[in-house]
């Protein structure tokens, strides 16, 4: 039931991964009074499994037009960095073909344009939370480093790293010596080596969102350990059903990652929200092993030195949300991890997470289709540590009615999608 024309909140916000938490402590830097809900801690999901990156170069999207080429090579190969069940496929057929259409070079390109413009600014929306919460201590900058193993590999990156030179992106070209030099522990050949010397690496990802949140409730802000499962915009409020209650908002906020179409009337609904599946093993005591995170192209992964040890984490699934485990990929990652590093100990623990994906790679940021005061903020696939920062940000500026500093409109949650 409304309660009358005063809203119990000026916002509340689905979901505390790093989006949403971000978009909450914006918010409530702002002075708006927030509720923050989610039925798991906050950053335990998908935000705490993640390769550890601040990752201002990737700009370019999963979409290249060498996928049009190499598909049956990425889908049938035995060493892919891609797995995809089939009869998951063949259900969202739409969304594939649509992916595919975006692998073309017009709008592989445009993508590109458009994420390196929002990752020139993921710094400005992530250091003042950082600030803010006092988590400086968790951030390290100490660049990213990219290798390839491979002759083809290493001339097929060519044209890919002049288009992000080209976007803004700084890197430093080394020579396979000085590559070992900064990493010796790696056991692969060096055929081509990228230093992105702008890149930071989150020490613990899941303390970062820890540490938001626990600034935010120091501010003042509402959490509420429960599941959104409605949203339903009426006169000038949102009535959000949080758990067992229903309260108003002025606006609401949908930032559940890959759940966000399971909360009805968020208007998510209808959008092609689909999910890549990512894994990681972690190895504790070994993050010794390389003092940056490090990512070797032709495998698909990175390698990451982090608080628990020594992350392995990478990949690509097309799969159901709920679909098991796939130990093959496990395996893959073990694989080629001991490939890059000579002999592993047993791993501590796997891990299993959903980055949600839609099908041109462009976050959706902005009101929800036909909807005044519903906001998205979800899709950010890979990115979703990159760009909580800003994403929060920028829909703090759309929850208090000002048009943020930032043209958005390619991430519009009701553009076309191919």
């Amino acid at each position: 039931m409304m309660r009358g024309a005063v809203a119990d909140f000026d916002l509340v916000v689905a979901g505390a991964g790093i989006v949403g938490v971000s978009t909450a402590l914006w918010a409530r830097m702002r002075g708006l009074s927030v509720l923050l809900a989610d039925p798991n801690p906050p950053g335990s999901g998908t935000s705490s499994g993640n390769a550890c990156t601040i990752a201002t170069y990737g700009c370019l999207p999963v979409q290249d037009p060498s996928i049009l080429t190499g598909l049956p090579r990425l889908m049938f190969g035995s060493d892919s960095p891609l797995a995809i069940r089939y009869g998951h496929a063949l259900r969202n057929l739409r969304w594939m073909l649509s992916f595919l259409a975006n692998c073309r070079a017009g709008p592989s390109g445009r993508i590109a344009r458009d994420l390196a413009m929002l990752l020139s600014h993921a710094d400005a929306g992530l250091n003042p939370l950082i600030a803010e919460a006092g988590a400086e201590d968790l951030v390290l900058a100490r660049g990213q480093l990219t290798v390839w193993s491979t002759k083809d590999g290493a001339a097929g990156a060519t044209d890919d790293l002049a288009r992000q030179r080209e976007l803004g992106v700084a890197f430093e070209e080394l020579t396979a010596a000085e590559a070992r030099a900064l990493e010796p522990n790696l056991a692969i050949p060096i055929e081509r080596a990228v230093h992105f010397t702008g890149a930071r690496q989150v020490w613990d990802p899941e303390a970062l969102v820890q540490r938001l949140h626990a600034r935010f409730l120091a501010l003042g802000g509402q959490w509420r350990q429960a599941p959104v499962a409605r949203m339903r915009e009426a006169d000038d409020l949102v009535e959000v059903t949080v758990g067992a209650d229903a309260v108003t908002a002025g606006r609401a906020v949908v930032a559940a990652g890959a759940f966000s179409r399971r909360i009805a009337g968020g208007g998510a609904e209808g959008l092609p929200l689909g999910v890549e599946r990512g894994y990681h093993l972690l190895f504790a005591g070994e993050e010794g092993r390389i003092s940056r995170p490090v990512g070797w192209n032709e495998a698909g992964f990175y390698s990451v030195p982090m608080a628990m040890g020594l992350r392995l984490a990478g990949t690509v699934e097309i799969a159901a949300l709920d679909a098991p485990v796939n130990s093959a990929r496990l395996d893959y990652i073990r694989r080629r991890g001991e490939a890059l590093f000579g002999p592993l100990p047993e791993p501590t623990s796997h891990w299993l997470g959903f980055r949600p994906t839609l099908p041109d790679s462009r976050p959706a940021i902005g009101p929800a289709p036909g909807s005044r005061r519903i906001l998205h903020a979800f899709g950010h696939q890979h990115l979703g540590l990159t760009l909580g920062g800003i994403t929060g940000r920028i829909v703090a500026d759309m929850a208090e009615g000002r048009q943020p500093n930032l043209d958005v409109a390619a991430f519009r949650p009701d553009r076309r999608y191919a």
